[in-house]
């Protein structure tokens, strides 16, 4: 009957997330050489990858870095044998991390959501939000994190809202999630939503064969003892085999410490030096600066490349703090309307800021906010979506995405490295003390 119809979906905005994440690339990509000198973590990490290309070209080569996984600093190689040891060879899959990042985000908040509002105006947002467009110009290990979890967002989203693509999908998520522990270790509490979600929604459903049913969500038609090989097994398989290349890292006379160590011993190193102490930084913070966006790092701010150029890592001071209601509207409105994709975004924040609540490592930076704030960016996104419901609300809901854009253009010359005209311009964007 008429009555039984469901209602049409929306019609999918794929074109324009493809053009929003063209603009990304462009933005993002613009004179991606400069500085033409490594700065900030890169003079940490391309030292490292060297080492690894050296490895494979000579036979000998120092396993640097070791508290960190290496897959990042591998395909941060494959950049470098592309496109040579220069500053685009360094950058150009940060970059390329950063466009999949944008793209994957926007496509995991439609499936999960199905508002084609939401969607865009999260694309528009993560694209003006800072973070996104500076770590796609530097070659950290952060970006390529990122960009495997908004993957694995992306499949796990698809497979909930298309249980016939359940199976591969599911398949994809833990690929994906594998790939994001092997690049940083940031990514353990978010690798372990998904199959948190799984379980518990199978839990909820009150199921008598809970681990063989097939029935019920997030994905019909897979029993929970698949999903765990998928989103358990599987992601940790993938992990494993990102560090076969450390195999072939030693020194003259000396074995490489993963063939020496094995790797679990290996692990414990990585531990170790994760948990040490450190000498305390100029631009160490804490989470509620983090939160309330009061502590910055200026990852460059110097003479170079024939001008005054600087790079600023905040948050858009505007849509960082217009996010933090939003949060608890999504978080309200999710649990009354069991709105899994409002749920999603409060709870990711949640447990990605959680970590650093409990983490061992004693000395922490803004950069550790980087995916808490893009499930802030999604939250207020979908909150701009249901402001269109109220009186006048559609002035609100496209207002707040034309403002973050505004923001964004009055503060891109320090986030991509743009000329300066002297040595005190800094002063024109650091407003408070904790962003000098």
């Amino acid at each position: 009957s008429p009555a039984a119809t469901p209602p049409p979906r929306p019609r999918d905005p794929l074109g324009w997330c493809l053009a929003l994440t063209g603009v990304f690339a462009l933005l993002a990509g613009w004179r991606l050489g400069l500085p033409s000198k490594l700065y900030f973590d890169e003079v940490h990490y391309i030292p490292a990858v060297r080492e690894m290309l050296a490895a494979f070209e000579t036979g000998t080569g120092a396993y640097r870095n070791r508290e960190h996984p290496l897959l990042a600093k591998e395909l941060i190689a494959l950049g470098i044998w592309a496109f040579g040891d220069n500053p685009l060879g360094w950058r150009v899959v940060p970059w390329l991390a950063g466009v999949v990042a944008l793209f994957a985000s926007m496509r995991a908040l439609w499936h999960a959501s199905a508002d084609r509002f939401a969607t865009l105006a999260f694309g528009v947002l993560g694209l003006s939000g800072f973070h996104l467009v500076i770590h796609a110009r530097i070659a950290m290990l952060d970006m390529v994190m990122i960009a495997a979890l908004a993957l694995a967002a992306w499949q796990f989203a698809a497979a909930a809202a298309r249980p016939e693509q359940g199976r591969w999908r599911l398949a994809l998520t833990g690929i994906a999630l594998g790939l994001a522990l092997g690049s940083k270790w940031n990514a353990i509490p978010l690798a372990m939503a998904p199959g948190l979600a799984f379980f518990f929604a199978r839990l909820a459903a009150g199921r008598r064969r809970l681990f063989l049913s097939r029935r019920g969500a997030p994905v019909p038609g897979v029993r929970l003892v698949e999903a765990f090989v998928w989103l358990g097994i599987l992601p940790l398989a993938v992990y494993a085999a990102t560090f076969i290349p450390g195999y072939w890292l030693a020194e003259p006379f000396h074995p490489s410490p993963l063939a020496e160590k094995g790797l679990i011993g290996l692990h414990e190193e990585i531990f170790a030096l994760q948990s040490q102490l450190m000498t305390p930084h100029r631009y160490m913070s804490q989470w509620p600066q983090w939160v309330l966006n009061t502590r910055g790092i200026w990852y460059l701010y110097e003479e170079v490349d024939g001008a005054w150029r600087g790079v600023l890592l905040i948050g858009n001071p505007l849509t960082m703090l217009l996010g933090l209601p939003a949060l608890a509207w999504c978080l309200a409105v999710g649990a009354l309307r069991r709105d899994a994709a409002r749920l999603a975004a409060a709870l990711g924040y949640g447990l990605s800021l959680g970590l650093w609540l409990i983490a061992p490592k004693p000395i922490q930076f803004y950069y550790h906010y980087f995916a808490p704030s893009l499930f802030l960016l999604a939250a207020l996104a979908l909150a701009c979506s249901d402001l269109r419901r109220l009186p006048y609300g559609n002035w609100l809901a496209w207002g707040i995405p034309a403002a973050s854009v505004a923001v964004f253009a009055f503060f891109f010359p320090i986030l991509a490295a743009l000329p300066l005209s002297g040595g005190d311009d800094y002063l024109i964007w650091a407003w408070f003390k904790g962003w000098r």
